[in-house]
């Protein structure tokens, strides 16, 4: 788990992804400032190689708070609840004010992930079995809870399928104007960052954090407000990405241990290889079409998932 060559493998992807696409792109090409394939590569590749980096860093670094505050290695915004809760935001934004502006939507599922994400954590303090998978298993039949809600909303007003389409985890649709809004996951990480000790502190649990002088609710507020604005931004842009905010930070303790202000790079920067392999991945196996990204990732996710939780023992505190 050098880092050096995280960032190395992140830079060889990275190229790979330029030039990987229906349109054949060579390097060559970009010679030509005004010819139509420059303009493909600044109006879609760029901007999807962007939206890629952003999208697997922060979704890495929300699972990597939320584990920590949680004090549970199995969760994560796809497991506690936080995607759902952000869909269902913008679903309703969708069907009860028809004339919803793109900040009012991101706002609504904002505030919705926050709360879906808040209630989870307000479980976590009621429940008395904390048994390490127990409490994720909690989180998905809270999620499937808010799902149903989502469908049954949906279904309702007849916009089912639309829904299904703008939720489904892809970068196909990405293009210049399309994709900025992922730069709120930069400040948020830099946050992150910022707030690792208190998170790991608070990780410790809350009368350990109080003796030491910490501010349990409001580091605990800071980091809810963090994940919920990372999750609502990727959910808004490329739809929902399983399991990313789950397997990476976990990877990454293995081989350091759980302190965020030395695993917060190394779980940046394995989030982006990860998702960048993904996506190469989807646009080469039926190539020149393309599966979701979210495919790719939720069948290698779920068989890691499944790997810790037979495993859970071994990865609890």
């Amino acid at each position: 788990m050098r880092l050096w060559m995280l960032i190395v493998a992140a830079v060889i992807l990275s190229f790979i992804s330029l030039f990987v696409g229906a349109i054949d792109i060579r390097p060559s090409d970009l010679l030509d400032w005004d010819s139509d394939k420059m303009q493909i590569f600044l109006a879609s590749r760029v901007p999807r190689l962007m939206a890629i980096i952003l999208a697997g860093a922060g979704m890495s670094i929300a699972g990597l708070i939320m584990q920590s505050l949680s004090r549970n290695k199995f969760v994560s915004p796809t497991t506690a609840g936080t995607l759902d809760a952000a869909k269902l935001g913008i679903v309703i934004s969708m069907v009860f004010f028809t004339q919803v502006t793109y900040m009012q939507q991101v706002l609504f599922g904002f505030a919705f992930a926050l709360a879906g994400t808040f209630i989870f954590m307000q479980l976590l303090d009621r429940i008395k079995f904390k048994d390490v998978i127990f409490i994720p298993l909690i989180g998905i039949m809270f999620g499937n809870i808010i799902s149903a809600i989502t469908t049954f909303f949906a279904y309702e007003s007849e916009i089912m399928q639309n829904v299904s389409a703008f939720f489904m985890g892809s970068f196909t649709l990405v293009v210049s104007g399309r994709y900025e809004l992922l730069y709120v996951a930069v400040p948020a990480i830099i946050l992150a960052y910022i707030f690792a000790n208190k998170f790991t502190v608070a990780g410790m649990g809350e009368d350990f954090a109080k003796n030491l002088g910490l501010s349990y609710k409001t580091v605990l507020n800071i980091g809810l407000v963090l994940v919920a604005v990372i999750s609502t931004t990727v959910v808004l842009t490329v739809g929902v990405i399983p399991f990313l905010g789950l397997i990476i930070p976990n990877i990454v303790s293995l081989y350091l241990g759980d302190n965020l202000r030395k695993t917060i790079p190394h779980t940046i920067a394995l989030g982006v290889v990860f998702l960048l392999a993904c996506d190469i991945f989807s646009r080469l196996i039926v190539h020149p079409y393309e599966i979701p990204v979210n495919t790719t990732v939720a069948v290698i996710g779920s068989a890691i998932f499944l790997v810790m939780l037979f495993r859970g023992k071994a990865y609890a505190k």
